[in-house]
């Protein structure tokens, strides 16, 4: 590890008399560190701490380091609704957005809160003594060089368990068994896993996958490769946006950072449901518009039906946001293209596919996709009794069924991830508040009402979210079990509808 890079390993905290806290979030990334200022600024005086598995914070944006990364989500809904992005690109890469997530944790006083390296395993609720008990695993580092580091069991407690930890595994992406790989005489990476070590210029590069990670990886290592190849089975819907917005930076000029970050916040929601809605009223018109950009940027003679024409509805996935056109650019420039076709099998060279066709490379980037994982793998018990977190109902998008003084921050499928982040941190403040005034120690939904049918936690047909949705709590029929994905909406619930629903007991 560089020196630059080392950090010093928190304070060490006695297994034995496990320290007590208000709340403890699990997580310091943009879930995280949002949930922090939140429950600083709307309930000061609660003493809480972050538990980080790894040793840095900023999770997704200081995990992936692989050529390009960015996000698909414009910056003025992706950032915190309390901390204006000041930037001029909207859609920002990865080290900018890291930057972002540190200087709110600096500036919000957050990181003294942090305990790096706390690996949380299990989580137990007893009712008993109204609290959780959590059990982690320290990852002691000790110096740079030194040998591996060693883990030691470490325990807390807390009156409320907030899980910030995303949605899929740190450990390792999601790759198929790809017949005859071991026979690839080149590298073979996935983006997850991707290190400074790793090489593509003057290379000849193949990348599998058509989501969000491809379209970003492609246009990016064509400025240095001989080619990059984008392998698809099938195609996904690419849009083309400025990367940075006219508007957000004419108003920056003239007024107040936040009067100024709200207005092109709001614009950018509204313009995001707009866009939603006309994909789910009249899909086929949205699919005509998407085609002709796509014939637009890369001429009337490529072929947009074979590699842009997805055999789903727009908005059944995510569309895939590119910047400025970067992807149509290095097509066009003949730095990049695309082949959609079937893998038969990699070869000593590359890949053969089920066409026949032989595509060469020297190092192939499997871009296909995320292991999801729930609550990050984290095991439940309530009073003594395992929780299936796939036999639980989601309440408003944050809580679970039978599952007492817990929360999750989880954002949209159909809209950036920190809209509905920020809802949740002001929902679980209020409910905090609510039941320190009325006296209460305890929470917890439950479902009485029998006419509420269960349905798959969101209706996204992505391959990722498919392989993993019967390890997900499920959603009810209607509110407040009822994920509308919907922002609005969901301020009228959680920002000021009522914390004592009827289906929130309190105890």
């Amino acid at each position: 590890m560089p020196l630059e890079n080392f950090k010093a390993p928190p304070a060490k905290i006695p297994p034995v008399n496990a320290p007590h806290y208000d709340v403890l979030i699990i997580g310091a990334g943009l879930s995280g560190i949002g949930a922090a200022h939140h429950l600083q600024s709307r309930c000061p005086g609660r003493r809480y701490a972050i538990l980080e598995g790894r040793a840095r914070i900023g999770g997704t944006w200081d995990l992936f380091r692989y050529p390009g990364v960015r996000s698909d989500s414009d910056m003025y809904t992706l950032g915190y609704s309390f901390r204006p992005w000041d930037q001029p690109k909207a859609i920002a890469d990865g080290p900018s957005i890291l930057k972002y997530l540190q200087d709110a944790a600096k500036d919000g006083g957050i990181e003294r809160h942090i305990r790096f390296g706390h690996q949380v395993k299990r989580a137990s609720w007893s009712s008993a003594e109204t609290r959780w008990t959590v059990d982690a695993e320290w990852e002691h580092l000790i110096a740079p060089g030194a040998a591996a580091p060693t883990k030691e069991p470490v325990q807390f407690t807390c009156n409320f368990l907030f899980m910030c930890s995303g949605y899929y595994s740190y450990e390792s992406g999601y790759t198929p068994a790809f017949k005859g790989r071991e026979r690839f005489g080149g590298q073979v990476v996935h983006p997850q896993k991707w290190t400074d070590s790793i090489t593509h210029a003057g290379k000849r590069v193949v990348v599998i996958g058509s989501g969000a990670t491809a379209v970003t990886l492609v246009p990016e290592l064509a400025k240095t490769a001989l080619h990059v190849t984008m392998l698809q089975r099938s195609p996904t819907y690419v849009v083309a946006r400025p990367s940075e917005d006219a508007l957000a930076n004419r108003l920056r000029r003239y007024l107040r950072p936040k009067l100024a970050y709200g207005i092109t916040r709001w614009k950018r929601v509204l313009l995001g449901m707009y866009i939603f809605n006309l994909c789910r009223r009249n899909p086929a018109k949205v699919k005509r518009m998407i085609a002709g950009g796509v014939r637009m940027a890369l001429g009337p003679d490529y072929d947009v039906g074979r590699h842009f024409n997805p055999r789903y509805n727009p908005w059944d996935q995510r569309l895939c946001l590119v910047p400025d056109g970067d992807l149509f650019k290095a097509i066009k420039a003949q730095r990049a293209s695309v082949v959609t076709d079937e893998i038969d099998t990699f070869t000593e060279a590359g890949i053969r596919l089920k066409s026949g066709a032989e595509l060469s490379a020297d190092l192939i980037v499997t871009a296909t996709g995320l292991s999801l994982q729930v609550l990050g793998g984290l095991q439940i018990t309530v009073d003594g009794a395992r929780i299936d977190l796939a036999k639980t109902m989601n309440y408003k998008g944050l809580m679970y069924s039978g599952i007492p003084n817990m929360a999750s921050s989880f954002g949209y499928t159909n809209a950036s991830w920190t809209l509905k982040c920020d809802l949740t941190c002001e929902y679980v403040c209020r409910l905090l508040n609510y039941m320190a005034k009325h006296g209460y120690r305890q929470c917890i939904p439950r479902n009485t009402d029998a006419s509420i049918t269960e349905q798959p936690w969101v209706d996204f047909s992505s391959g990722y979210l498919q392989r993993s949705m019967h390890l997900f709590p499920k959603q009810g029929s209607r509110a407040p079990w009822k994920l509308y994905q919907n922002y609005p909406k969901d301020i009228m619930l959680l920002r000021f509808g009522k914390i004592a629903d009827g289906v929130m007991a309190f105890a």
